[in-house]
């Protein structure tokens, strides 16, 4: 028979149940240091992209491989016979009979192995995703629902290699001698959206779900708000910057802040019909860029004065952080239009563009999850 307790006896720890010490919370927080660990290293890979997305661009390397085999892909040609097969091949379209009938097979050759390395890099993240996923699927160690946000990257890169065919194939026919500004614009802008997500669950499993409850309490809607239409006018502006790089714009007007000489670029509207201009005419599309990236910095003033005003620390840091960052990027996008767009300094702006946006997220983030201080925080 088992000993009867005293009303008021102390229970030890030895006699409580193991579940007490916080068992239930183990077993339904899954790997979230695994998980995170996993994400950083596809928002790393994510940017990698990026930078040879832009590199891939700026050497005029894109449409170098003509066709779109997502697993014979893979395997770079092998002997010379198969270097001559894609060399024909790139040869029927027009960017090499307009633009490069000069190249021999050497030259050839390296925009091939660019446009190849970018092919392969995505393969590469789909693979870290796929292992990742279904690894943690299968030891049943996805947090409660998580299950659905994981897949849903894994998705968005799937539609993301879909979508890089189809911007692609827009320079293969007709007269196009580069892909369709458009669809350069579409593919960047998913890349950034995936990134966004990446980095928004990144930073939701940096800390426990308990904390992230408690800290949903003292959410500040106003300054969350603000964050948020900060983040869609500068993802607006990435977009802008897309068009502009898709028609080599930024090289069009090298002075500042007039262009040509005046306000406006000469002949901003002399294509027909006139919506053509705000794609392709390169004058009006970088003078577009130019005005977005003035009304963006006069609202990122007025956004940091928001944020300046929190009760939270991290939080005027954040916002303090994130717009140090846009005015950085604000200056390197006038000395990329003073400097011709030079390749480095075109591409360092486009990293910067990255950071900025992360940043800016992370104040979103801060603001509707304010990080807990003492009383004496100021």
């Amino acid at each position: 028979m088992a000993e009867k307790r005293k009303l008021f006896e102390e229970v030890t720890d030895e006699t409580r149940p193991e579940i007490a010490k916080g068992g239930i919370d183990r077993a339904r927080r899954g790997a979230r240091k695994g998980i995170r660990l996993w994400l950083m290293l596809l928002f790393a890979l994510v940017v990698v992209m990026i930078a040879v997305g832009g590199l891939t661009r700026l050497t005029d390397s894109g449409l170098s491989i003509t066709e779109w085999r997502p697993l014979t892909g893979a395997m770079p040609p092998m002997n010379e016979a198969d270097w001559q097969s894609e060399f024909e091949k790139y040869q029927q379209i027009p960017e090499f009979q307009v633009q490069n009938a000069w190249m021999e097979l050497d030259d050839f050759k390296t925009i091939y192995w660019w446009e190849w390395g970018h092919r392969q890099l995505g393969r590469v993240i789909g693979l870290v995703w796929a292992i990742g996923f279904f690894g943690f699927l299968a030891a049943r160690r996805i947090p409660p629902g998580w299950t659905g946000r994981l897949f849903f990257i894994g998705a968005l890169g799937g539609v993301q290699g879909a979508i890089g065919w189809w911007m692609v194939s827009s320079g293969l026919e007709g007269t196009m001698l580069d892909v369709a500004s458009y669809r350069l614009a579409t593919h960047l802008g998913l890349a950034f959206i995936i990134l966004g997500f990446i980095a928004w669950y990144t930073m939701l499993l940096g800390r426990e779900e308990r904390d992230l409850m408690q800290a949903r309490r003292s959410k500040e809607d106003k300054l969350f708000s603000l964050a948020t239409g900060w983040t869609h006018f500068a993802f607006l502006q990435i977009i802008i910057g897309a068009l502009v790089a898709g028609i080599d714009a930024g090289r069009s007007y090298t002075d500042w802040p007039t262009m040509g000489g005046g306000f406006l670029p000469p002949d901003p509207m002399m294509l027909e019909p006139a919506w053509r201009n705000f794609l392709e005419n390169p004058g009006l599309v970088q003078f577009i860029h130019r005005m977005t990236g003035y009304v963006l910095f006069a609202f990122s003033i007025m956004v940091l004065l928001r944020g300046r005003r929190s009760a939270h620390v991290v939080t005027r840091g954040a916002f303090t952080v994130a717009f140090v960052a846009l005015t950085g990027q604000v200056l390197l996008g006038i000395y990329t239009v003073i400097s011709g767009a030079y390749l480095h300094v075109a591409i360092t702006h486009q990293l910067l563009a990255v950071a900025t946006f992360v940043l800016i997220l992370r104040a979103r983030f801060h603001a509707a999850y304010p990080v807990p201080q003492s009383v004496r925080g100021k």
